[in-house]
């Protein structure tokens, strides 16, 4: 039987820090949440579940020791994603909130005498290592930050902490109070005659499996370990085949040819510099891996950490529902 374990979670009020709540919680263990206010919905947590409402990035050292005492494990799923636009340049932004704060955090659990420590992070990690042709972390500030943030976290919990990454691809589900990143995917979907969208393809996942592999990771994952966590490999024809029908009308899918894909990429990297902006993902280079298949074989981490295999058309259907 697997120890209790104190666990604090790190943005447990979101997408993925609910999931893995709802798993630990179900297991068992004992878990504290620091998240940004407000909560998105009442009733979310079981009573046990402490709440704290603040940002990480605002508290003190000692404030953050003191979260941290008694604690057996800690999770990061806070930080910037891909879809902010900050000021250019873009990287500063993205060190400090991917980088920066994950590296403060993991030695101050690993001064507080936390063990064990899961970082969630990016599959485009995984592919930098397998494609260095395409020098993605050159090339998009967003997933140089990610590659820095694993190697950040790992080194700072030294021999005294394991730390384990989880390298997550496109994600689906549903959760109270928070509208999933694809309303305006689904909203094209349902509002066009005919999908026009790349080549391509990448691996899915359901919610309910993330929060499974978070709860193994804490459980069972081997330190220093890079897990890249998913389920289905589906071309975006395949997928916005299986959308199209959950709106309740299958629809024909186009592939744009990628010349024009870069074109559009073009016009958006214009936008962003008259905006003063820069995106974490270069639009004109992302055409690479938006084309590319990002697939990967999910069940060498799904045998490492223990969670079950998706199941990709209940969460589809859960996010199209939520996206009304």
């Amino acid at each position: 039987m697997t120890k209790k374990l104190n666990v604090l979670l790190i943005g447990g009020t979101g997408f993925l820090g609910f999931y893995a709540t709802k798993e630990l919680t179900k297991r068992g263990h004992q878990v504290s949440i620091l998240a940004l206010p407000p909560l998105p919905a009442e009733g979310l947590f079981p009573k046990e579940t402490k709440i704290i409402l603040a940002d990480l990035n605002q508290l003190s050292d000692d404030a953050i020791l003191e979260l941290l005492k008694g604690q057996d494990a800690v999770i990061y799923a806070a930080g910037a994603d891909d879809r902010v636009t900050p000021k250019a340049p873009a990287y500063p932004y993205f060190y400090k909130y991917n980088v920066e704060a994950t590296r403060r955090l993991m030695v101050l659990a690993r001064n507080a005498g936390v063990k064990r420590a899961v970082v969630l992070g990016s599959y485009f990690v995984h592919f930098d290592r397998i494609w260095p042709h395409l020098k993605l972390k050159e090339n998009h500030p967003y997933i140089r930050s990610r590659v820095e943030q694993e190697a950040a976290a790992i080194e700072a919990g030294g021999k005294d902490m394991a730390v384990m990454i989880l390298e997550l691809p496109y994600i689906f589900g549903s959760m109270p109070g928070r509208t999933p990143i694809w309303k305006p995917l689904i909203k094209y979907i349902r509002n066009t005659p005919i999908i026009f969208y790349t080549h391509g393809g990448t691996n899915c996942i359901a919610v309910e499996q993330v929060g499974e592999a978070i709860a193994g990771a804490i459980e069972q994952g081997k330190a220093g370990q890079s897990y890249v966590v998913g389920s289905e490999n589906l071309t975006w024809v395949e997928l916005l085949h299986k959308l199209s029908k959950l709106t309740g009308k299958e629809k024909h899918v186009v592939s744009l040819p990628n010349w024009l894909a870069t074109i559009a990429g073009a016009l958006l990297k214009m936008q962003h510099f008259f905006e003063g902006k820069e995106g974490g993902l270069d639009p004109i280079k992302l055409i690479q891996i938006q084309t590319a298949k990002t697939f990967f074989d999910p069940t060498v981490a799904r045998e490492a950490l223990g969670f079950n295999s998706s199941d990709l058309d209940a969460a589809l259907q859960k996010t199209v529902e939520a996206c009304k």
